[in-house]
Parts: C-alpha cells; structure tokens; sequence
C-alpha cells in the first residue's frame, strides 16, 4: 500500500497560530510533534511502499524538514504551485504511483486529523485496502456518537456492522433535525474524507468524470524508471495552471459507482477549529483545556479553551471562551463562533493586513 498525505490546507480556524507558512498540520497543537509527523508516523507500522506528501509551494521546505528523520519508508513532498482543491492533488499522486506501480493501492489521509486507537485505525485500513484490489472505491465512514451538524454525511445502502458496505448517497452538512433523522437510522457515517483505492481505478473514474483533469495529468512525462519526481516540477506548474479546482468527493464520489464505506470507530476528530480540542485533550480544573502555559489559575470561571504562548493563564468570571496568545496577535473568541475565525483571516486579506497572515 502507498500513503498519499494531504497536506497543503490553510488552517484558517485555527488562526493566530496557524499561518499560511505554518498551518495547523505543521503545528504543534498538542505539543510535541506536528499533526503531520503524528499522521505519517501512525501509518509506519503499515510497512508502505512508499509516503507521498501532496503541499503547497510555501510550505514545501517546511514540511521536508519536519519529515526528513522518517528513515523506516521513502518520503516523496509534491509541490503543488497553486491550491487546486483535493480532486487535483489526489489524480496527481496516483498517476505517480501508477507510472511506477500499475497495480498499486493508496490510502489518502488528510494530514490534520486526530486519531485516538491507532491500532485499530491500521486494522480499519488494511481491510478497505482488501476491498480496494477488487476494484471499489472505499471511503472510511466514521459512526456518529451525536447529531453533529460540522460534518458532511454518507449514506450507506444497509447498516453495516463493521464491514465494508455500498455507499448510497453523499449528504451536506445537515441542520439539527436531519442531523438526528441520520442517527435514527443507523446507516448514516460522518464523512472522515479518508479513502482506500487502486491508483489506476481513481484514475480510471476520473477520466470518466473529470475529463479535463484527467486530460492534463495524461500530459506527465517521466524521464526515468526510478522515483525522482524533482523533474517534474515543471511540468505539475504547467498542469496546474489549466485546470480548475474540485474536491475528490463532488468531482468523483458522488457519481461513480462501486463507491462503498467501512464503518469505523478508532477515536477521529478532523479538529477543525479551536473549539474542537476539548474532545482529543482532557480537560483539567473546572473543564478548561489550557495549552502552552507556565500554568493556570481559575477563578469562577468554566469550559474554555488557553493557548498561553509560554505565559500563566488566569481565568476569572468567564464561561466557554477561547483565548489565544501569539507574539503579534491576540484572539478572544467565544466557543460557540469558534468557526467564524476564519473571517478575521478574510478581513484581514481584505485590508491588506499580510504581515498577520
């Protein structure tokens, strides 16, 4: 199996912290290694053939440094010259691994995503790699543990245990009431965004589905038979500057057939906001979760959220608020709008404001 690593998000939610150079895969969110490190070191006890790190130009050195002690299995980081959505970065990738492995299996991980029970999250991955070489396009369908309404959906054709099973249809992010009508029924996944395919069948449907894309990538040309992609540098800028951007699941998996999800529970949490970390780090005294600091000191306060930047945290008299500290900026936002950081990042592109992006 081959792992292809998504790696070039923004990380907008999770600003001060994350910048455009230093986005949230590439930080330290719950100290120690980055989330990337954490993604590629859980699949090692895989044995795969090879990593592929799909980035962005402006993060490339960044991530090769953070990657340059993995020894255990080659580490390939693909610079993409423009963000393109995830549908480009994946046909990318698998036409590199089909060019030098026709029969070859990935699995495709976003880089940013938190994992609880690794071991079984390995499991869950070498039984949708089974069902991948019979030529499915496997998708990892998360059980819901409430109506959450953050998360796209899958519908799967029949409640199915554990075991892979035919995707009916992909669901928007619902409201409240739809949220509960899916867990009513039992068929109902949260979308990880995770995936398990052949490289020549991903290619295969995009070529039925995405003509142009797959117009573009047949451009590659490879001047060796040994995996040394500097040379194709070039020509990925020049494929990028004609095509357009699409995610994998609009562009190919809510149209082709023989899509189908395994159900999995091993702990996820794409964390996609500051709001988030309470439910991957154990909250402490009167349920705050405090990160970064010297220390912290509660007072008639509950539920919120700290990034000190070194310094004690004091909280007195507040309820569910988040506070982050960095050297050149400073957030205070409530829980509740935790997702709406995203729009001072907008603002702040607005007003020209880069020295804090």
């Amino acid at each position: 199996m081959y792992i292809v690593v998504l790696a070039g998000g923004s990380g907008t939610r999770f600003w001060p912290l994350s910048r455009k150079s230093t986005p949230k895969q590439l930080m330290s969110v719950f100290g120690g290694k980055s989330m990337l490190q954490r993604t590629v070191e859980r699949v090692l006890p895989l044995n795969p053939k090879r990593i592929l790190v799909v980035t962005n130009a402006l993060q490339a050195a960044e991530t090769r440094n953070q990657l340059a002690y993995i020894e255990e299995v080659p580490v390939d980081v693909i610079e993409e010259p423009v963000g393109r959505n995830t549908a480009p970065a994946i046909g990318l990738a698998a036409s590199i691994i089909a060019r030098f492995d026709p029969d070859g299996v990935m699995a495709v991980l976003p880089a940013d995503h938190y994992i609880l029970d690794e071991d079984t999250f390995r499991d869950t991955l070498q039984q949708a790699s089974g069902v991948a070489q019979t030529g499915s396009l496997v998708t990892l369908g998360i059980t819901p543990t409430r109506p959450e309404t953050g998360y796209g959906y899958i519908e799967a054709a029949a409640a199915g245990g554990s075991v892979a099973v035919d995707v009916k249809r992909f669901v928007e992010k619902p409201n409240m009431e739809r949220a509960l009508e899916f867990l009513e029924t039992g068929r109902f996944y949260w979308n990880s965004g995770m995936f398990v395919w052949g490289a020549c069948t991903i290619l295969d449907q995009i070529a039925s589905h995405m003509p142009e894309l797959s117009g573009a990538l047949a451009k590659l040309s490879f001047d060796s038979d040994v995996w040394e992609l500097a040379d194709l540098k070039p020509q990925i800028a020049e494929i990028y500057g004609s095509i357009k951007g699409e995610s994998i699941d609009f562009g190919i998996m809510e149209k082709a057939e023989s899509v189908q999800v395994i159900p999995a529970s091993f702990g996820w949490s794409d964390v996609g906001s500051w709001s988030a970390l309470p439910e991957v780090i154990e909250p402490g005294e009167d349920g705050h979760v405090v990160i970064a600091a010297k220390g912290s000191i509660s007072v008639g306060s509950n539920e919120c959220l700290a990034y000190g930047n070194g310094k004690m945290v004091a909280l007195v008299g507040v309820q569910d608020l988040i506070v982050v500290d960095t050297p050149d900026a400073l957030l205070v936002c409530a829980k509740s709008a935790a997702q709406d950081v995203k729009k001072v990042v907008e603002e702040l592109e607005r007003r020209g404001k880069t020295e804090y992006l």
